[in-house]
């Protein structure tokens, strides 16, 4: 656990607060790929936060090129050291751009799931889309993943985080893939009209 973390504890229980902690795992659409730490809208919501909820603590541990095979390994360890209040969990494109079967993306997200359930985490699980030419069948059951698991589990959902973003050229970097330092307050408002209410 870091200094800066315990630190903010501390100064949170010296001014009455609760602390409370916000996990964000994810891919490279949330671990501001190719930008500055600070210019990702993980790092846009912790602005944000620290005028609205002052007690909750922004934890990212998103990774660049992350799978739901490597979330799933990591997950333990970072529900043991933060046992974070919310969980984002934003995983599964990497899956999906490589071709990965989608029953084991799904089989590793819902096992994600339930591992935060267990310690009463509540969880909102963030959607995406692939590129069509991964064709239609496969890109549809893709994108229905996300529902399908909200819908089991009883989750908060966003059903496509990069809403707005992808097909705008000014928004995305060449890679056609990521968002530009543009696109990341956009992908934050696509997501804290579902997130806030949580957070209350």
């Amino acid at each position: 656990m870091s200094k800066v973390f315990i630190t903010f504890v501390l100064l949170a229980m010296s001014f009455g607060l609760q602390a409370k902690t916000l996990l964000v795992l994810g891919d490279s659409l949330s671990a501001a790929h190719n930008l500055r730490q600070q210019d990702g809208w993980v790092s846009l919501l912790a602005e944000q936060l620290k005028t609205s909820h002052p007690a909750i603590t922004v934890v990212n541990a998103s990774a660049s090129g992350e799978t739901t095979q490597g979330g799933l390994a990591r997950l333990p360890k970072l529900l043991e050291t933060y046992s974070p209040d919310w969980v984002i969990l934003e995983l599964g494109a990497n899956d999906g751009l490589r071709g990965y079967p989608l029953d084991q993306a799904k089989q590793n997200l819902a096992r994600m799931i339930d591992l935060t359930q267990k310690i009463n985490a509540d969880i909102l699980l963030i959607g995406n889309r692939l590129p069509s030419n991964y064709g239609r069948q496969y890109t549809t059951q893709f994108f229905n993943m996300y529902q399908e698991l909200a819908e089991s589990k009883k989750l908060s959902y966003v059903p496509f985080m990069l809403e707005n973003i992808a097909l705008d050229d000014s928004l995305m970097q060449r890679d056609g893939l990521h968002p530009n330092a543009l696109g990341q307050p956009i992908i934050l408002d696509n997501i804290t009209p579902t997130l806030l209410p949580m957070l209350q």
